[in-house]
């Protein structure tokens, strides 16, 4: 049964056309991710579907909890195949679920498998892909090349040698890999045990006392320096909301000496800190041309017990209810003030607030870089139909949506590609429907290149980090 047709999600003629000559082409340029620079170093082979799936992918993990499955099957001990007979056991289930249409796109486009995933089609789904697998064109490098990825950028901690990243720009793949400065760990002085281990890190990888806050200013700012060395044109924080107090270098010197001796910060005190450090980084990427990202609103590690059992990242996370507005105008008007506001990405996860954050992003526009302050694609849980849709049409109602720099996988796994084809597919409907509405002109060069620039070239241009050959 074929379930990924040509035409799939396109509702119209104008649709059609839009996605097949503007946007199906177009390489990937993919500005945030979460993919191992290990793996990409040494070109990874994967040995059956449970490694190229499963690992990782708390997506997955989170409607399999939802359908009764056993943490051993999961996260667990169990055999390969038998954690993916508890995910085809699961695939019926998602039904409406994105995880229907992004397991039936994955499994179409990566192996030419049009067959529904469910129970009793799982041991030859296996077996064919296992086969499979063994290509050259699904190695990592494979995989790339496959889906014409001219660009990834991943997310790393600057106590990362980035020794992977070295390699790979020496292995000779097509694709540039950057990595994206990613300091979450710097702001977290409340556990001064746990920061203490992360600033002997730092100490290490920049060879910079960090006894004193001025030593650890300056080995943020070396490693901040090297990342650029490397080509790196961006940074990612991961926040429940903006920090913007204001806080005196002294004031953050002596939060930072009463942890380094031991002592847990307060609330008020973690606060502070994180809005000096906040407003450094910010000013460290504006005088390098930098791209600043900020993924806000999650709710990160709800369930205690599973936490403490399984760690991070593994599918115990949710939406957020704070405060994000006055707090975002804060951050923005104290760089805007010394002219240090550097181009910037919003990424709201509760959808609530994606007026209020569009329309105060609109506030920061300078007039000088076309869409500098950027309303980003539909985060963590809403990069599905739905919550592209409202995405979308914030950013056209509040913004403009020709400037948009297009959607990213955010993904650890490299079976994700598929998913700038999914909101490729989005946008086009919504533009076709639009045109044969009569709300939009039926002109495909006017729309048809718009289209192209959100799903490769504003990004290009908006980051300024050379892209790779692509075919």
């Amino acid at each position: 049964m074929t379930f990924i047709e040509d035409d799939f999600l396109l509702q119209n003629e104008a649709a059609c056309r839009l996605y097949h000559e503007y946007a199906r082409h177009q390489p990937i340029y993919d500005y945030h991710c979460h993919l191992p620079p290990k793996d990409l170093a040494e070109n990874r082979r994967f040995s059956n579907l449970s490694e190229i799936w499963l690992e990782g992918d708390h997506y997955k993990w989170r409607a399999m909890r939802a359908n009764g499955v056993s943490e051993e099957y999961i996260t667990g001990p169990a055999e390969p195949y038998d954690k993916f007979l508890a995910w085809a056991k699961t695939v019926p289930a998602t039904l409406r679920n994105p995880l229907y249409h992004w397991t039936h796109l994955e499994l179409k486009r990566y192996f030419g498998i049009d067959e529904l995933l469910n129970e009793e089609s799982a041991r030859e789904i296996w077996d064919a892909c296992e086969s499979l697998l063994k290509q050259d064109s699904l190695s990592v490098h494979g995989i790339l090349k496959s889906f014409k990825v001219s660009l990834i950028g991943t997310t790393d901690d600057p106590t990362e040698s980035l020794e992977y990243h070295t390699r790979i720009s020496e292995s000779g793949i097509d694709a540039k890999v950057y990595p994206a400065f990613r300091p979450d760990a710097a702001l977290k002085i409340e556990n001064a045990s746990t920061f203490n281990t992360w600033a002997h890190a730092l100490e290490e990888v920049s060879e910079e006392d960090c006894s004193s806050f001025e030593g650890f200013l300056l080995a943020l700012e070396k490693r901040h320096d090297y990342f650029h060395k490397l080509g790196s044109r961006l940074s990612d924080h991961g926040l429940d909301s903006c920090f913007a107090i204001p806080c005196s270098r002294s004031e953050a010197a002596n939060i930072y000496d009463r942890a380094r001796s031991g002592h847990n910060a307060s609330r008020a005190e973690f606060e502070a800190f994180a809005s000096f450090m906040m407003i450094l980084f910010g000013k460290l990427d504006a005088a390098k041309g930098w791209v600043k990202q900020l993924h806000l609103g999650a709710l990160r590690n709800a369930n205690a017990r599973m936490y403490n059992r399984l760690g991070a990242d593994t599918g115990f996370d949710s939406i957020a209810e704070l405060d994000q507005i006055e707090p975002l105008r804060r951050y923005f008007d104290a760089l805007d003030e010394s002219n240090e506001l550097p181009k910037t990405i919003v990424y709201n996860l509760n959808p609530k607030d994606n007026y209020a954050v569009a329309t105060m992003l609109g506030n920061f526009q300078d007039g000088r870089v076309p869409g500098k302050m950027q309303f980003g694609s539909g985060w963590w849980f809403l990069d599905q139909i739905e919550g592209m849709n409202w995405q979308i049409n914030t950013l056209s109602n509040l913004g403009l949506l020709s400037r948009f720099v297009g959607m990213l996988t955010d993904s650890r796994s490299f079976m994700s590609y598929p998913r700038h084809e999914y909101f490729r597919r989005l946008l086009c409907n919504i533009l076709g429907v639009d045109m044969e509405s009569g709300f939009l002109p039926r002109d495909f060069d006017l729309i048809g290149s718009m289209v192209e620039d959100i799903c490769y070239k504003n990004a290009v241009q908006y980051f300024g980090m050379a892209a790779g050959y692509v075919e």
